[in-house]
């Protein structure tokens, strides 16, 4: 009912809001023109008053299309990321269809595993786009635009030298047209321009993996800053020939923004704001679709050593992405590997572009709770942040303290 009281107001006061003002506008001049003439006289300038108005201000007043925000201008080789009303009335028609879930957020630990073939293969690749209504924050709700009902979609894990077999579906329940960019794909598009899906719609391609890396996937269809606000990316990793060194956890966690119509923590249900996409100003930055993504399901034990596979399916922001207490033995910066790329040892913080990724590997030294987050620190009160609980003897020789209780910590205050 939110929502709609917004597009009831956008509508009356952006659209007929401007014939209201002229109407007084003509009344206000008749009435000055009626004292200084005759009645004939007076009705007709008013109408020629009213009738130049018209020429000269109701092209740039009236949008050229019923969208929300109205009569928004972008410069994309694209339409810009306003929403349709016809979308917008098709959404609040399908609302009692479109699925929900308890939970948007991707498992971090639904990491497929290591590749252990020598030869390359033929690797089948369902996805299904789909929207999705769920909780951002409590009793913020979110129409989510997904690959396989999560946010990230599934991670999909190849060989180089792999093909992918590529099946895409577009959910009946879907408002949007939807496709698929791998920035692991050599072609137009990255296959966005083969894998366009209407509603309802399923389609095939087949891309062979020349590269290897950690790439972003998401929906490139027009508006594609629309479809990854709302959700619409993941991570494809296609694993040197050589293979990547064993590790004892692996983790899957991706930085995305959204852009809610609500400030932050505004109660129900928001649906995406293009004017705050188009400004850089998103109310929630978060790992794995969610406040709170992927906190208290990340675990390790002390000895162990960990690869987190990080990337940032944003459309404005950069990602400085750090783990708190720890320092990354490893990175492959922005996720390049095989022969000839640098690996970088010794990281506390590696930047991760808009569209980018990265993999870090640490060995975990002393028990504790270890925060990730995007050290850009604002953002942890947007909801950029994780946890990784190590459980193991403590090792004093490292690290040695008292550390505090809840409630210590409570008296201290800010």
């Amino acid at each position: 009912m939110l929502e709609i009281f917004y597009f009831t107001k956008f509508i009356i006061f952006q659209t007929f809001g401007f014939f209201i003002a002229l109407a007084a506008g003509g009344v206000f001049v008749f009435i000055v023109l009626r004292k200084l003439h005759s009645l004939k006289t007076a009705i007709l300038l008013s109408v020629i008053f009213v009738g130049m108005m018209v020429f000269v201000f109701v092209p740039h007043a009236f949008p050229k299309a019923l969208e929300y925000p109205f009569g928004m201008t972008t410069y994309g080789p694209g339409i810009n990321p306003s929403l349709p009303l016809a979308n917008i009335m098709d959404f609040f028609s399908k609302l009692k269809t479109i699925e929900r879930t308890a939970d948007i957020a991707r498992n971090p630990n639904d990491v497929p595993p290591p590749i252990t073939r020598k030869e390359p293969a033929r690797v089948k690749v369902d996805l299904v786009a789909k929207d999705m209504i769920a909780e951002m924050a409590p009793g913020v709700f979110i129409d989510y635009w997904t690959f396989n009902g999560t946010v990230p979609g599934p991670m999909i894990r190849v060989r180089e030298g792999d093909t992918i077999d590529l099946s895409i579906t577009n959910d009946l329940t879907s408002v949007a047209a939807h496709n698929i960019d791998f920035h692991a794909v050599t072609g137009p598009g990255g296959g966005a321009t083969v894998t366009n899906v209407a509603q309802g719609e399923t389609k095939y391609a087949s891309f062979k993996m020349l590269n290897p890396g950690l790439f972003i996937y998401h929906c490139a269809h027009p508006n594609v800053a629309n479809h990854m606000a709302h959700g619409m990316y993941g991570l494809i990793l296609v694993e040197p020939k050589e293979g990547l060194p064993k590790v004892d956890k692996e983790f899957y966690v991706v930085q995305g923004e959204f852009y809610p119509r609500g400030s932050m923590g505004t109660k129900g249900l928001q649906i995406m704001d293009a004017q705050k996409l188009i400004d850089g100003r998103p109310e929630y930055v978060v790992f794995n679709g969610r406040v709170k993504g992927t906190v208290g399901n990340m675990n390790a034990k002390v000895g162990e050593t960990a690869r987190i596979y990080f990337g940032n399916g944003g459309v404005n922001l950069i990602s400085s992405f750090h783990l708190i207490g720890e320092i990354f033995d490893t990175v492959y910066p922005e996720a390049a590997m095989g022969i000839g790329s640098a690996i970088f040892k010794n990281v506390q913080t590696t930047l991760v572009p808009a569209g980018g990724a990265t993999i870090v590997e640490m060995k975990f030294d002393v028990p504790g709770n270890y925060i990730l987050v995007d050290h850009a620190l604002a953002r942890l009160d947007r909801g950029a942040w994780g946890t990784i609980m190590v459980d193991g003897p403590a090792n004093k020789e490292v690290y040695d303290g008292v550390v505090p209780t809840v409630a210590d910590t409570a008296k201290m205050g800010h």
